[in-house]
């Protein structure tokens, strides 16, 4: 179970686990508003998560097409996945390379980070660009349906001004690394 959530910033007088799951837990937290009267909320804690952007070369991006049951929909998605305990966002970004693309990089940078959603979850992403890669195979979970895709700048671009591409972290990165480092 993740611990009660602190944040120096801010006081929450009392939080009560509701759900400890393996990938985030959920509390209810009483928080003052600006009045002072206590008024609960509910909130995901999450250990983080990372978000790859695989690079063959400068036209082209390795993206992946991963069945959501939650949506209903495959999605077309950057690789991405939860920390898992004591892993550091570098080492996650290597291994959830590895599991969903079948890629290894020979080098991994960091970009930038972001919180997901933070008016419910404390979730950060982490986002690399990931360079020089070598194909080893990939690696799924028994519960992963994702089917791995080379695809244009062009046809990113396109599909992302026609709404093809709707997954947020993969918006994200993706228009974050063209509007800075590209």
């Amino acid at each position: 179970m993740h611990e009660s959530p602190s944040h120096p910033f801010m006081e929450i007088p009392h939080t009560e686990a509701v759900y400890a799951g393996r990938r985030f837990s959920v509390y209810h937290a009483e928080i003052a508003d600006k009045h002072g009267k206590l008024v609960k909320r509910e909130a995901i804690i999450h250990p983080g998560a990372v978000v790859i952007l695989p690079i063959v070369d400068e036209s082209h991006v390795v993206m992946i097409r991963n069945e959501r049951i939650i949506v209903g929909k495959t999605l077309w998605e950057l690789p991405a996945g939860t920390l898992e305990p004591k892993e550091s966002p570098l080492e996650a970004a290597y291994r959830e390379l590895a599991e969903e693309t079948g890629y290894q990089a020979s080098q991994i940078s960091f970009l930038t980070s972001f919180y997901s959603s933070a008016g419910i979850c404390d979730e950060k992403m982490f986002i690399y660009a990931a360079r020089d890669l070598r194909h080893v195979g990939q690696k799924l979970d028994d519960t992963e349906k994702i089917s791995v895709e080379i695809l244009s700048w062009k046809q990113i671009l396109d599909w992302i001004r026609a709404g093809t591409i709707q997954d947020g972290k993969t918006l994200a990165t993706l228009l974050f690394y063209k509007v800075y480092c590209f």
